[in-house]
């Protein structure tokens, strides 16, 4: 039988490439320090005595007394418990070999991997084949089991150590070797465990030969594990064998195997404390949100349901303004932080139910239904705002349109009747002839077809005084005052006129002979001067158009050419922000759209893994923040539009507010199905639910989610579970929907489909295992006192079950005595605690 032959290979819980490494470095440092030889030596052979002794025998030469296989098969038997092969009671050396072999092989049914370790190296004797073979025995029989916190071996060891040796002074235990040379990690190790044995507190730190022969002796003389170093060694050696410190520490870890008891009962207490408050951050977090969200739809909605108007343009666009800051700064974090807030809450509600808790119940008033309510108050407030806003611009641009016309008639009038009165109170006629009286009367009545005249414009003057007062013009006071001033001017110039008229009447029948003429050419002339005075305030009168049809027709009137010309090139300028704003909101309308159907037909695939359908759905946010540009200068568009006054746009079906409630709910959808993505693999990692069952699970719920809205009504999911094969009769189904619907919302979500599916496959702690836990903590008391969470738990986890549990009242309580069972149970919602 060839070497090669006889080799078989071994795994000590690390890879092929990690154990060559390690083996290396064993084989060039054994050969640097042969110190390392002398100590695994003594070590190796005092830990395979630990183990001989109990079948009466030992060994005094490891490489020697290991050659023919037959202690070696004997040491393999007593760590391990069984029977092996039949030696071979032949003294020849194939006898030997084959001894050695099935040690070699029983080695190897222990699923342990020997490389570069056979038979004849142990047969001749090799030192540091043998020193491999034992330290490889060590490796699987006594620190390959080792697991603390979801380590393994090596790992696990050293957290072990550095577990229970983090409350003492001077020990910082980082490796096996230079950490233990100066003998306190020994002594706190044993006075961690056995604090009667050692006076940790006496110790000196520069005394590491004393501290090392303590721990030596007092852990041979009471915890019967045998001296395995010289404390010479250690201290004269630079970096002790980490091989032969592993070996004896690992005695220390099995002698105090009865303790690690209470370690897994602290661990398991860890971890459920640990879940305790991640879910109570979750819960502060959730409600410090929900607090000032609502806060903020509390403040925001009085002032969108304020419709009172303001007196000016100036006014109302500042408040169109604020509006717009609102849409476009303010309200867009609040709908991120409402989405966040639901996404919160179901994460937590999911952690809750996957760790077997009670489901979350906000404060009053603070529930994800109160949020949604009251924004639903905020956006039905919102509703119209701008409408109103732009229909308040638009009758304050008519009132101050009319105001202007009001005052450019007025003052024509009020300069037309300037002086008129002097000239009616002239007493001219009394020493005038008869032609001159004529001539004044013919004047008189040119005066009254011109005072005729003006009986139109006044009516109009009161007209518009009339129409400014119920538009509700922020002047109109001193429009009515200015109104009734002309009124009673103009009713005082008819008063004169009839008197002067009577005055002069009278003179005629006394003067006949007043000339014919200038009466005729008076009464001639009047109209012409009426019509004159028209077309003159005529063109003067404002004018307001909206479309280039509208400026064409009063281009008619060469007169107004510039001031309509400066109306075109603003109709043209409106137009073009028509056309670049449409151009923008018929490209993004549906480009939204496409985006909200992608991420439907991403939620309802099964096809792939829920990685692979994340990893599509944060390419797809991806894309959907980088587009958030187009909206904003969008954005701008649209308040260039508003600031010129446009108020309709025929080149698209596309508002502004249209795109927002788009950009909103996408921003709100893509959030909300990677929460659901990733609550899904929450349930499935904790659940233990395979990708198959994930798929058939989602198969039957789009099958039946006939509305394809994420969600069954109760007849669908009623039917889903008899597609499954479920007998359900009123009352079984009544129960089944109490726990899918607790709300009684009428639906079920993909996510509560799950739960129920899966709601006996997970592996959750109960109250009774804390229980149990903390039993053991407490050395069976029904009690638990502070000092005993102190040192049995990390700092944090002692003082937040300090802070909670309530004291022990129950038989053969204590001062300090804390009730752990009424606290176990509250985390689990089985108490009022």
């Amino acid at each position: 039988m060839t070497q090669i032959e006889n080799m078989v290979q071994y795994d000590n819980g690390y890879s092929e490439e990690e154990y060559m490494t390690q083996e290396e470095e064993w084989d060039r440092d054994l050969l640097l320090d042969p110190a390392w030889e002398k100590q695994q030596r003594k070590t190796f052979t005092a830990w395979c005595n630990s183990h001989l002794r109990k079948a009466g025998t030992q060994i005094e030469n490891i490489e020697e007394d290991f050659r023919n296989g037959l202690k070696l098969m004997l040491l393999l038997e007593v760590i391990s418990g069984e029977r092996l092969p039949k030696p071979d009671r032949g003294k020849m050396r194939f006898h030997k070999i084959a001894n050695v072999n099935k040690a070699l092989e029983f080695i190897t049914s222990k699923g342990v991997k020997l490389v570069s370790i056979g038979a004849e190296e142990i047969v001749d004797g090799n030192v540091k084949m043998t020193l491999g073979m034992i330290w490889t025995i060590i490796l699987r029989f006594a620190i390959q089991d080792i697991s603390v916190e979801e380590t393994s071996a090596k790992e696990g060891l050293l957290l072990w150590c550095q577990r229970k040796t983090a409350p003492y002074r001077n020990v910082n235990v980082q490796n096996f070797h230079v950490s233990w040379k100066d003998g306190l990690a020994f002594c706190a190790l044993i006075h961690r465990h056995r604090p009667d044995l050692i006076d940790y507190a006496k110790l000196n730190k520069d005394d590491a030969l004393g501290n090392l022969n303590l721990a030596f002796e007092i852990a041979e003389k009471h915890l019967d594990i045998p001296k395995m170093l010289d404390a010479e060694d250690i201290v004269n050696t630079p970096k002790p064998d980490e091989r032969a410190i592993m070996t004896y520490v690992s005695c220390f870890y099995h002698a105090f195997a009865g303790a690690e008891q209470a370690e897994t009962a602290a661990n398991r207490i860890c971890k459920v404390l640990g879940v305790n408050q991640e879910n109570e951050k979750l819960m502060e977090e959730y409600e410090r949100l929900a607090s000032e969200l609502l806060e903020w739809i509390r403040r925001t909605t009085p002032w969108l349901e304020n419709r009172t108007s303001e007196k000016t343009m100036a006014q109302m666009q500042r408040k169109l303004e604020d509006f717009r800051d609102y849409r476009r700064l303010h309200k867009p974090p609040k709908v991120q932080e409402k989405c966040q807030l639901e996404i919160n809450f179901n994460t937590l509600q999911t952690k809750l139910r996957i760790s077997n808790r009670p489901a979350f119940m906000p404060s009053e008033g603070k529930m994800v239904s109160d949020i949604a309510s009251a924004w639903q108050c905020l956006e039905q407030a919102e509703k119209g705002y701008e409408e109103w806003l732009l229909t308040e611009i638009r009758r304050l641009q008519r009132l101050d349109h009319l105001a202007e016309k009001f005052r450019q008639k007025a003052t024509s009038h009020e300069t037309w009747a300037t002086g008129k009165e002097e000239i009616l109170t002239q007493k001219d006629y009394e020493s005038a002839s008869l032609m001159e009286v004529r001539a004044m009367l013919r004047k008189h009545e040119a005066f009254e077809s011109d005072l005729s005249a003006h009986q139109d414009r006044v009516e109009q003057i009161a007209a518009i005084a009339q129409e400014l007062n119920e538009l509700d013009y922020h002047d109109v006071a001193a429009v009515n005052q200015r109104c009734q001033s002309i009124c009673d001017v103009w009713d005082h110039l008819g008063t004169l006129t009839q008197k002067r008229r009577e005055a002069l009447e009278r003179t005629e029948k006394l003067l006949e002979t007043v000339e014919q003429l200038f009466l005729e050419y008076a009464k001639r002339s009047a109209p012409f001067n009426s019509w004159l005075d028209g077309a003159m305030e005529d063109l003067q009168d404002m004018f307001i158009v909206h479309t280039i049809e509208e400026v064409q027709v009063k281009k008619l009137v060469p007169q107004r050419d510039g001031a309509l010309q400066e109306e075109l090139a603003q109709q043209h300028g409106n137009e073009r922000l028509r056309r670049q704003f449409a151009a923008q909101a018929n490209l993004i309308g549906p480009w939204i759209q496409t985006r909200m159907e992608e991420i439907g037909r991403c939620s309802l695939e099964i096809g792939g893994t829920l990685e692979d359908q994340m990893t599509q759905l944060k390419q797809y946010e991806h894309v959907i923040v980088s587009y958030k540009p187009n909206i904003d200068k969008l954005e701008g568009d649209h308040q260039l539009i508003q600031e010129s006054l446009i108020f309709d746009n025929k080149h698209t079906n596309y508002t502004m507010e249209h795109i927002r409630v788009g950009w909103e709910l996408l921003l709100t959808t893509i959030a909300r199905t990677i929460n659901d993505i990733e609550t899904q693999i929450l349930t499935r990692d904790a659940k233990g639910i395979s990708q198959e069952q994930m798929k058939e699970f989602r198969s039957s719920f789009n099958h039946f989610d006939r509305k394809k809205n994420g969600a069954m009504d109760t007849d669908d999911f009623r039917a889903c579970l008899i597609s499954m094969g479920y007998d359900l009769g009123e009352v079984e189904f009544a129960r089944i929907m109490i726990l899918v619907d607790p709300n009684g919302t009428g639906v079920v979500t993909f996510q509560s489909f799950i739960d129920f599916m899966t709601r006996e496959t997970a592996d959750t702690d109960t109250a009774e295992q804390v229980v149990a836990s903390f039993k053991i903590l407490a050395a069976d008391k029904p009690y638990i006192l502070i000092d005993e969470l102190r040192r049995e738990l990390p700092h944090d986890q002692a003082e937040y079950c300090i802070s909670r549990m309530p004291p022990y009242t129950g038989p053969g309580s204590m001062l300090g005595a804390l009730d752990y069972t009424a606290f176990s149970t509250a985390l689990y919602g089985e108490s009022d605690l």
